[in-house]
């Protein structure tokens, strides 16, 4: 299912088509996933088509790959006039390690990609006349990539405007007017999601997730856009500490913070001049990216005196630039970056090598064909050489043979070049043919091997990597602790469900099954039961829904069975001498607060407390709304199944 919450609100617009409009999580409407709906738009139509499987949401994901490849060989071929360059761009984008697991997973990375992709191509075609109309549908394509992931789906924006305004070939006001028309296509095509989403009703549409005030914009600017650039995206809990709030008395160790705060370490390394080349990023991305760069320094020099016009350095522009302003805005960002996020830059890497190759192959008669396709070929077998020593242990043989065939196809385009060649140009031009022939092997060969090793390994959860298949951790082992590796997959809703808890869920007739708090738990008993599940607070529980008076209505009207408790017994390791900051952790049957609302259903006289497995134990309950817990845990009889408190709506309160 890959990523479970994607695959949620896959299945739940499978379901519903208020829910695919949206991008619900729950088929029953109450909060959508943290991005635009683009990405489920195809994978959930193609459930309601084929019914929802892995297969019916996977596959399009793996079409959209195909269709990538496809745009990539079209934009080099009308660029250079050589099918081999739309062949290369097409292959090396193919096997970049994130690309083979990014376009086989849910997450909408993808789709976005592909949007992207379309919109250089667009642009490209519109480079050779000036077209307003490619220039528009390239408009349309960012517009979409937008409703795909917001800003990011942006930041090919400025490569493609400047490309165009640059090179094509018609007067500047023309310029500067076809771009502006291609503006209102952007925002035409982006806009009227965000328009529907002001004029319909706000309380007969589901809340959107990651916002503070169930607005879009507040979406695109804080949570998903400028806020998470400069680590300031809410990542806490709505009340107090958050996810990490603790009980007075314990700390949460440091392998359980995750590195939040600390300029995006969470995922991907702290940020910095070498982010892209280290870490999973580099495995993930770096393959072709030294030469790349190479590549578009070369075009650029070699294009020195063409025409403004040139279509080839035009596209030279569009890859380059695209590859060097998202480079540097992943490169700089300080919010939670997950290493994947850089496929966005992996058109323009595969872009540049094949206009790279394309150029050194035209000059391959000149000293600046020849050096340059022997820069080419050091700096991709030279930096796999790089990467697959980081991994030494698999398949040692083959990052020395890629540096053994570097060494020996770099010096032979540098001694071609050597004047002494001169005198045999027949010869010297059979033997730089099948350098640079042999270097487009030696280039690919590593970043293949890793996307190879990539295809056949399962790839789950928020946050998959690349490469040959890892060693097993064992479920049951304490790495964070005391709590278990299966306890931590619970909270994020890619553990397993207890088989009894299941059968509860799927026995309910409910609007909900239950709630539970944040958006992962919830994806993760969705897909369990079949049954809708009310997320509290969203993906990171700062949404401000439902509210305690809601959810108190909610269980009034009889909409919710169950409310679930993910929780655990602290360890001792976790006692600390200072008391931790935050709210008071009340466990099930101590005394309510005297403020808390009581139901609305009579109360009788007394009611026997809840009852827990060591109630003398305190239990850690991570993150979510602790107005709601407090309420139901002080009026609702407890179950325990496993590490999941289960609260039963459907009784009498005490």
């Amino acid at each position: 299912m890959g990523n479970n919450f994607y695959a949620a609100a896959t299945w739940s617009g499978s379901q519903d088509w208020k829910a695919l409009l949206f991008g619900s999580l729950d088929p029953a409407n109450f909060i959508t996933v943290d991005k635009p709906p683009v990405s489920q738009w195809v994978m959930g139509l193609s459930g309601q088509i084929f019914g929802f499987s892995s297969a019916s949401m996977l596959v399009p994901e793996a079409l959209m790959a195909v269709a990538a490849v496809v745009l990539m060989y079209g934009a080099l071929t009308r660029a250079t006039g050589s099918r081999a360059s739309g062949l290369l761009a097409g292959a090396a984008l193919a096997v970049t390690p994130v690309v083979a697991m990014m376009f086989r997973f849910n997450n909408p990375d993808a789709v976005m990609v592909l949007l992207m992709t379309a919109g250089a191509y667009c642009t490209v075609r519109a480079l050779r006349g000036a077209s307003v109309r490619w220039l528009m549908l390239a408009g349309v394509a960012l517009g979409f990539a937008f409703l795909a992931k917001m800003l990011e789906g942006l930041m090919v924006l400025p490569a493609l405007g400047l490309a165009y305004l640059v090179v094509a070939p018609t007067t500047l006001g023309k310029r500067i007017a076809h771009l502006l028309a291609a503006a209102v296509a952007l925002v035409v095509s982006a806009g009227w999601f965000v328009l529907l989403t002001i004029l319909w009703p706000a309380d007969s549409r589901p809340y959107l997730a990651g916002s503070k005030d169930n607005t879009f914009m507040d979406l695109v600017l804080g949570y998903n856009g400028i806020s998470r650039y400069l680590g300031k995206n809410h990542m806490g809990g709505q009340k107090g500490g958050g996810p990490f709030e603790l009980p007075p008395g314990y700390k949460l160790p440091e392998n359980l913070l995750g590195g939040h705060g600390r300029g995006g370490g969470a995922f991907s390394g702290a940020n910095g001049p070498d982010r892209m080349f280290t870490g999973e990023i580099g495995w993930e991305i770096s393959w072709l990216l030294p030469a790349a760069l190479v590549a578009f320094a070369l075009v650029m020099v070699a294009r020195g005196r063409s025409p403004r016009t040139d279509v080839v350095r035009g596209a030279a522009l569009v890859f380059g630039l695209w590859l060097i302003i998202d480079g540097i805005a992943f490169t700089e960002m300080k919010g939670g970056m997950h290493a994947y996020y850089t496929l966005a830059v992996a058109p323009g890497i595969a872009g540049c090598v094949a206009l790279g190759a394309f150029e050194a192959w035209r000059l391959r008669d000149g000293l600046i064909g020849r050096v340059g396709g022997a820069a080419l070929v050091a700096a991709s077998g030279g930096w796999a050489f790089v990467l697959l020593n980081r991994n030494a242990d698999w398949q040692p043989w083959l990052r020395w043979t890629i540096l053994a065939l570097t060494v020996v196809v770099t010096l032979g385009l540098l001694l071609t070049a050597a004047p002494a060649t001169a005198r045999t140009p027949e010869l010297r031009r059979r033997a730089t043919t099948a350098l640079l022939a042999a270097s487009v092997i030696v280039g690919l060969a590593g970043t293949t091997a890793y996307a190879a090793a990539t295809l056949p390994q399962a790839h789950t959860g928020g946050s998959p990597s690349v490469g040959p298949a890892r060693p097993k951790q064992d479920d049951k082992a304490n790495p964070f602790g005391g709590i278990t590796r299966q306890q931590m997959a619970m909270f994020t809703g890619s553990g397993s469900v207890d088989p009894q808890l299941t059968a509860k869920l799927e026995a309910t007739h409910t609007t909900w099954s239950a709630a539970i708090d944040r958006s992962g738990p919830a994806a993760g008993l969705e897909l369990a039961t079949n049954t809708a599940v009310l997320a509290i607070g969203g993906f990171t529980s700062e949404d401000p829904v439902p509210t305690l008076a809601g959810f108190q209505q909610l269980v009034h009207d009889h909409k919710i069975a169950y409310y679930l408790a993910q929780e655990v017994e602290l360890p001792d390791s976790w006692k600390t001498d200072q008391p931790a900051p935050g709210a008071h952790h009340r466990k099930p049957g101590e005394p309510a607060d005297p403020n808390a609302p009581k139901p609305d259903a009579p109360q009788p006289e007394s009611a026997a407390p809840g009852t827990q497995a060591n109630p003398d134990t305190p239990r850690w309950h991570p993150g979510g709304n602790p107005e709601i817990y407090n309420w139901v845990s002080a009026h609702y009889p407890v179950e325990h199944i496993g590490s999941t408190a289960v609260y039963d709506l459907t009784a009498d309160p005490h």
